[in-house]
C-alpha cells in the first residue's frame, strides 16, 4: 500500500489541495508526475526490482511528501520531425 494512503476508501488520495501546494498548476503536475513515473518504471526495469505499487502512485506519493517539485525538471516537449508545418 502507498506509503501515505490513509484517507478513507473511494476518497481521492493524495488530495489535489496536497499536490498543488507543491506543484500549483495541474498540467505542470501531469507532466512532473508522468516523466517521473516513467523514471521509476524504466528505473524498476533495469535493476529488476518488483514495485509493490503502479509507478504513478509512487510519483504521486513523491509529490504529496514533498519530495518531488517541478524544479531541476526538463519538461521540454519536443516537436517530432515528420510533424507538417502550417
Amino acid at each position: 500500500m502507498s506509503a501515505i494512503a490513509t484517507e478513507k476508501p473511494g476518497m481521492l488520495y493524495p488530495a489535489m489541495s496536497k499536490l498543488k501546494s507543491h506543484i500549483s498548476n495541474r498540467y505542470m503536475l501531469v507532466n512532473v508526475v508522468a516523466l517521473r513515473a516513467r523514471q521509476i518504471a524504466e528505473d524498476a526495469e533495469e535493476t529488476g526490482t518488483r514495485l509493490d505499487e503502479k509507478p504513478v502512485t509512487l510519483a504521486l506519493d513523491e509529490v504529496a511528501l514533498g519530495k518531488l517539485d517541478a524544479s531541476g525538471m526538463d519538461l521540454t516537449i519536443e516537436e517530432p520531425e515528420d510533424m507538417p508545418q502550417e
